[in-house]
């Protein structure tokens, strides 16, 4: 429904505002983004002038209709492998072989790791391990730290603004608003993963009584999102713990209510989304090792509660002012009055950059390949993303435990 977007949420003024909040499903990614390319300011149909081109191949909606039911492998990759087999055909792809060529997977980039065609209780597909994908740019909502072909970005929240002033009037709203939370979480346990945290949270929220707030998406619809953005709005700090996955959509929702984010996993955040989250993490957030929680080591009330006002204060104006960075347009606007950039034209920016340099790495007649081990190319290392090398350790030490999610 509306280009991707979802139900439109009605008779939701006290908590939201305006007419622009939706329903809008965490995995419509490629529906909505698609959407907004069709709006783009700078398509050519011409694709000798092209400085990239956009591939609208709905990679999760094809992957997710065979992750559940005992699918053999081949039926699962049956449209990823028409996919590359149509592309290469195409006069577009012999210029750089697809060098040039990106689409956006509305899923997390597991779901498209397969290793073993022969595995057929191996999960998901193996779309992004295709020697014609791995040339490519894959957008999706949680990339691997150690692929240099997937990026992440942000997951759809349910505001789709019109306008700048919409977006204007919305950062005005939740700076006014009166948070009578130190901190909440949103969600529920997670018993069949030995590694999650989320018990523990869980537990410490309800000791805090009067200080934390539940809303658990047992006994609960977390998927109303008047339900969740009241609980957001009324905390100053959210729990952002790993749940299925490393990343949530949950934080995105965090950051539009104006709620500084906490996270217990470097996976979260601070690698993933390095085009449109601040390199500095701890200008909009609090970071807790899930390791201390795990071992009782760590007291979240009382870390946030020595927090100082002012403190409090500066980080959740970071987060009001990455409110139109981590939100995507509503297509249907043709966007007249918004100058703001959007999560939308930031990855389109960010793509034609990557495409620019890898063209003319290529012209200046430098190799350029993609097809090294995953394990040494950690694309946060030497792109200059992070300012040390601690996350890896961190990622190193907390791999096998997380292996069922990654």
């Amino acid at each position: 429904m509306n280009l991707g977007l979802g139900p439109q949420v009605r008779n939701c003024d006290v908590v939201l505002q305006n007419k622009n909040w939706f329903a809008t499903n965490q995995f419509m990614l490629e529906i909505i983004f698609h959407n907004r390319m069709k709006q783009y300011k700078c398509l050519t149909n011409d694709s000798s002038i092209a400085s990239a081109i956009y591939v609208p191949f709905y990679a999760g909606l094809d992957v997710g209709r065979y992750l559940w039911g005992g699918f053999n492998t081949s039926v699962r990759d049956f449209d990823a492998m028409d996919l590359v087999k149509w592309l290469s055909g195409k006069p577009e792809w012999k210029r750089l072989r697809g060098r040039d060529h990106f689409f956006v997977a509305g899923r997390i980039t597991w779901d498209f790791r397969r290793r073993m065609d022969d595995d057929e209780s191996g999960w998901g597909n193996k779309l992004a391990s295709l020697p014609e994908i791995r040339n490519m740019t894959m957008l999706t909502i949680e990339s691997s730290p150690w692929s240099n072909q997937d990026f992440a970005i942000p997951y759809p929240t349910y505001f789709h603004p019109s306008s700048n002033i919409e977006v204007i009037q919305w950062q005005n709203k939740v700076r006014e608003q009166k948070r009578k939370y130190l901190f909440s979480f949103v969600g529920a346990s997670r018993p069949n993963l030995k590694s999650s945290i989320r018990s523990e949270i869980i537990e410490q929220c309800l000791v805090s009584e009067g200080t934390c707030k539940l809303l658990d998406c047992i006994t609960n619809n977390c998927h109303n999102p008047v339900n969740v953005m009241k609980m957001f709005q009324s905390s100053i700090f959210c729990l952002q713990p790993p749940g299925d996955s490393y990343t949530r959509r949950s934080t995105f929702d965090s950051i539009l209510a104006g709620c500084i984010p906490v996270f217990f996993h470097p996976g979260t955040a601070y690698i993933q989304y390095i085009w449109h989250l601040p390199k500095n993490y701890t200008k909009y957030s609090v970071f807790i090792s899930e390791n201390d929680i795990r071992d009782k080591k760590a007291n979240i009330e009382n870390i946030l509660l020595g927090i100082s006002e002012d403190e409090a204060s500066a980080m959740r104006e970071e987060v009001v002012r990455l409110i139109p960075r981590v939100i995507y347009a509503d297509p249907r606007s043709r966007l007249e009055s918004f100058d703001l950039e959007d999560a939308f034209d930031i990855a389109v920016k960010r793509v034609l950059e990557r495409v620019e340099t890898i063209r003319g790495d290529m012209e200046q007649g430098k190799s350029y390949s993609f097809d090294f081990p995953e394990q040494f190319s950690w694309k946060y290392y030497w792109s200059g993303t992070m300012e040390d090398h601690k996350w890896d350790a961190y990622f190193t030490k907390t791999s096998d435990a997380n292996s069922s999610r990654a």
